[in-house]
């Protein structure tokens, strides 16, 4: 496999900035609320945390058949990040498979924006020959289901660490 590499993705409301240490900022205020954490642990981080991680990101995985792929979401119409999208690349037997996952901010939920997002990346992921798209949503975390179906991706019966793998196959 060829590394991917996040680019551009333009969605009807919505452009998918490939994620940069310099969004940390920004990011940082619009992750702040600790609900965003209820169900995949952990807590807010401070400007100065996502940015390093960024950084980490940025510099790519230590794996060199695993691409890291990270975008921050932009509303266009408001001219603001409001969220992020992620894919881990990785190939296997059969292909190229993708692990997906969506974070967007309270104030802008409840809109079909990581629907949007979600829907978009799905696609640019088919466009490079990504045969397998995965997520892992929490099964009392309705939201993020009704984003993966949206996405394409249904309900399997095997879980991860306390969550429902969602998958989507083409053939």
């Amino acid at each position: 496999m060829s590394t991917f590499e996040a680019e551009t993705i333009r969605t009807e409301r919505l452009t998918l900035l490939p994620l940069r240490p310099e969004h940390a900022e920004e990011l940082a205020v619009v992750l702040s609320d600790p609900a965003l954490h209820v169900f995949i642990g952990g807590a807010p981080e401070e400007a100065v945390l996502l940015r390093a991680r960024y950084e980490r990101w940025a510099a790519g995985a230590p794996d060199p058949s695993v691409s890291w792929c990270n975008w921050a979401v932009r509303l266009r119409d408001e001219e603001c990040l409001v969220g992020t999208v992620q894919a881990t690349v990785t190939a296997d037997g059969d292909g190229a498979v993708a692990e997906i996952a969506w974070t967007v901010g309270t104030p802008w939920q409840r809109r079909g924006i990581a629907s949007e997002a979600a829907l978009g990346l799905v696609g640019r992921l088919r466009g490079h020959g990504v045969r397998t798209v995965v997520a892992h949503v929490h099964p009392e975390h309705a939201a993020s289901a009704a984003v993966a179906a949206a996405a394409g991706l249904a309900p399997t019966d095997r879980w991860q660490d306390g969550e429902v793998r969602w998958e989507s196959v083409t053939g």
